[in-house]
């Protein structure tokens, strides 16, 4: 069932990442899952943890870089080839054609509109209601900018406290990179505990979690709860840092296409023909059972994030090192979905005309992406995208404003940063009660008694 109980407190979440104790029957169900999982999984952090002693986690390693240059587990494998052939359909064919069509006139349409394409809304707008094509224009981008639910003093408050940590533990804080830091693995401060807790970030992660819905009314998740995952943060000073991040999709890599519960969530788009139309990136369902991490890869998120998210601590502009998106979600699933499958014919490497494709079953590539690595994208990879056009920039967010984009966006970070201040954030997604979300929350609470960093 979808569980629609609210906590006994409706705005804030333990700052120990816990949840409220259940209200009736269903959420009970939830909870006595967890109940049952959690010495198990305290065991895992630790061997004393499950009988009270003092917890201390398996290895911990890896940043925010690891996804992405970590160490893959192996290129292509044989497997992989087989695969392929075991989802392929003739009518794929009819799919690949008509998705290269859209993307097209996409990019046209991209180029054209630049930032205007990425849907932006007062925080009093979401709270009083959004009408069907306000919401229609979020999901269909994928991606909004909320202002107005933090205001701008708190904001800025918050990034103070934070700097002040950082310059009384300079030596102790891990950064990355190292020689110009951006990221930080800071996960529990004062500043990121009241953010997550912000009865304004609480309230706008309800309203957008309730765009989703379950096409099976028995699945086991909270819409209407967030839950408080540890996530880092961003300090990003001007000039060029060495290293960002470029278009990638978070959750995981080949496990989109390897793992059954994960393929299922982009099923339609496998059934061939016009079917990838009917994929709903909103259905929550199949995600429940899919398995973002396959083969343990260091700093990969395992949690369900309906929306990733982070909330501002400057002002900040178009070429100021803030984020970029590819703001069309179920087109863009679509082409990722289907880029394995097919290959240009000899000697038409450099078009981009549906004719000039065709299937390859043979190879057991995934095209940006091998195990133990995240989904990354570029021009080289990914050449119907036409990421030169497609990836557009957040224009200007002032300290307190959220943005929020689906867990399946391709996304990016500047390469430089151009302005003359910093370019400042606090990672907040919209996370919802699962089952194995809540599960997360008990490997999380040990870390956070241990004053470790989140698991």
């Amino acid at each position: 069932m979808v569980l629609s109980v609210q906590p006994s407190s409706p705005e804030y979440v333990s700052s120990d990442g816990t949840v409220p104790p259940p209200q009736r029957g269903t959420f009970a169900k939830i909870t006595r899952s967890v109940s049952a999982s959690c010495r198990r999984l305290l065991t895992v952090i630790s061997p004393d943890a499950a009988t009270g002693g003092s917890p201390v986690p398996k290895a911990i390693g890896g940043n925010i870089s690891s996804p992405f240059n970590g160490k893959a587990q192996g290129r292509a494998q044989p497997r992989f080839s087989e695969l392929r052939k075991e989802i392929w359909k003739d009518s794929m064919r009819e799919s690949w054609a008509e998705v290269l069509a859209a993307l097209k006139d996409k990019a046209e349409q991209m180029e054209s509109l630049g930032s205007k394409a990425i849907p932006r809304f007062h925080y009093d707008e979401l709270q009083k209601g959004l009408s069907d094509e306000q919401i229609a224009e979020i999901r269909e981008a994928g991606v909004v900018v909320v202002c107005g639910a933090v205001s701008k003093e708190e904001a800025l408050g918050w990034k103070q406290s934070l700097q002040d940590y950082i310059a009384e533990n300079r030596d102790r804080v891990i950064c990355h990179p190292v020689t110009k830091p951006v990221f930080y693995e800071l996960y529990n401060t004062k500043a990121q505990i009241l953010a997550r807790t912000h009865p304004g970030v609480v309230k706008t992660q309800k309203a957008l979690m309730s765009f989703w819905h379950a096409s099976d009314p028995n699945s086991e998740i909270s819409l209407v709860q967030p839950i408080s995952y540890f996530d880092r943060l961003r300090i990003r000073e001007p000039g060029y840092h060495g290293w960002t991040l470029g278009p990638h999709i978070d959750g995981g890599g080949v496990e989109r296409w390897v793992d059954p519960g994960y393929r299922s969530c982009y099923a339609p788009i496998f059934e061939g023909g016009d079917s990838w139309k009917q994929l709903d990136s909103y259905d929550v369902t199949p995600r429940l059972t899919a398995n973002q991490d396959l083969y343990d890869s260091a700093n990969q998120c395992t949690v369900f994030r309906a929306w990733q998210g982070w909330t501002s601590l400057s002002t900040t502009k178009a070429r100021e090192g803030t984020l970029r998106v590819v703001p069309f979600l179920k087109l863009s699933t679509a082409y990722v979905m289907l880029r394995p499958f097919f290959k240009p014919k000899p000697g038409c490497e450099a078009s981009l005309e549906a004719d000039d494709w065709e299937p390859d079953l043979e190879h057991g590539e995934f095209h940006g992406t091998s195990p133990g690595r995240a989904q990354n994208l570029s021009v080289k990879s990914h050449p119907h995208l036409q990421l030169d056009k497609t990836v557009i920039s957040i224009d200007f967010v002032e300290p307190g404003d959220q943005v929020y984009w689906h867990c399946d966006l391709i996304h990016a970070v500047e390469a430089e940063h151009t302005g003359a201040g910093d370019s400042s954030v606090l990672y907040i997604p919209a996370t919802p009660l699962t089952v194995k979300n809540a599960q997360y929350l008990t490997k999380q609470r040990a870390h956070f008694e241990a004053g470790l960093p989140a698991p």
